[in-house]
């Protein structure tokens, strides 16, 4: 799980103008090479590169992957699930997560502020791998409510952070 509060904004204040330009290209298309990259912010291959390992090993570029068409691999059922607990404790949490986190259908895992306590997405192929799902689910530990919202249509998705300007000094 990440945590917001564990983010420090320092790594934010030290990403310069480039910096942000070339995450910016990087979420467009990874696959770019550094040449390439280098070009659309104005650098050559090798300070751009040293760039690029250095928002790496400061973790702000997590990972380089393929985005895949969920509906082209046979997952077409996107759900929106709402989880309130009865038990807030660091144990059942432990539980919980462990068994959410280890459940490949879960897209998405937040611990929320409001009505409910959890909100997974979750994609499947069709209700019957759905109601797999769902018994697994319920089955991990013990819940209060679960509530299922089936997505009928997705109208906006998106990868690519708004990459904020610098902030001033």
């Amino acid at each position: 799980m990440t945590d917001v509060a564990d983010q420090p904004l320092e790594s934010a204040r030290r990403l310069d103008a480039i910096d942000r330009k070339i995450l910016t290209v990087l979420q467009e298309d990874a696959s770019l090479s550094v040449a390439e990259i280098g070009d659309r912010v104005g650098l050559s291959s090798t300070p751009c590169w040293k760039r690029i390992q250095r928002l790496e090993a400061d973790g702000v570029i997590l990972r380089r992957v393929a985005l895949v068409d969920q509906n082209k691999i046979g997952l077409g059922i996107s759900v929106f699930v709402s989880v309130e607990s009865g038990d807030h404790s660091d144990a059942w949490l432990k539980k919980f997560a462990d068994a959410v986190s280890a459940m490949p259908e879960v897209m998405e895992f937040y611990r929320m502020a409001g009505d409910v306590d959890y909100m997974l997405r979750v994609v499947v192929a069709d209700m019957q791998s759905y109601d797999i799902f769902y018994k697994k689910l319920i089955s991990a530990v013990a819940l209060k409510n679960v509530t299922s919202r089936f997505a009928m249509e997705k109208i906006k998705s998106v990868t690519a952070l708004p990459v904020p300007p610098m902030p001033a000094a």
